[in-house]
């Protein structure tokens, strides 16, 4: 099946309907052209609401980090996101719950070979470092994200962005200054 097909399908997808707080609502960008995927968690309610990802304050640290205005990070001729689970799992206690476990072996080993163009992915947080790095990935997401360098050049792992980790940021200053100018070099050098 060609990625449009599998788009549709995976957009009309109920699989955990019973499981989510809200109808499904698969939130997914891609296209055949893409150099960058972004693997996320997955949806929050405001995406949910949306279908618009990484549209929250989550999404414009992440833009900042990867110096990319909007209008470039939602070409899907130039960047895929397609976070582990795409719908909204829900929240309890005020935070959101992990991606559903049903979604991500059924879309991404379908849909990632569908991108053939991608050059790098960048791995948005330990459930997609756990997804996509298996049994390579550090025993903590800090170890695993300050190793970047060893899983260049096909993935690069972030923490995640969401404003609750900020003290993570502050704890780790290396992040600033060591990751993100290679980041955004490797941003430039793959979407030119």
């Amino acid at each position: 099946m060609n990625l449009e097909g599998l788009v549709r399908e995976a957009r009309a997808c109920t699989v955990c309907a019973a499981h989510l707080p809200h109808p499904p609502r698969p939130v997914l960008r891609v296209g055949t052209t893409a150099r960058l995927l972004i693997v996320g968690q997955a949806p929050g309610r405001r995406v949910h609401d949306s279908g618009i990802p990484w549209n929250d304050p989550s999404g414009q640290r992440l833009r900042d980090w990867l110096d990319l205005e909007p209008e470039v990070f939602y070409d899907e001729r130039r960047v895929a996101i397609l976070p582990i689970g795409l719908c909204y799992p829900g929240t309890v206690d005020g935070a959101d719950l992990p991606p559903r476990k049903e979604c991500a072996p059924l879309w991404h080993p379908r849909i990632v070979p569908a991108l053939g163009q991608v050059r790098l992915t960048l791995l948005v947080g330990s459930y997609a470092q756990a997804f996509h790095l298996a049994g390579l990935r550090k025993p903590a997401m800090t170890d695993t994200v300050r190793a970047f360098r060893e899983y260049l050049p096909r993935f690069l792992p972030l923490p995640h962005p969401s404003w609750r980790n900020s003290g993570w940021l502050k704890r780790n200053p290396w992040f600033e200054t060591d990751l993100l100018p290679e980041l955004r070099r490797l941003i430039r050098a793959t979407l030119e």
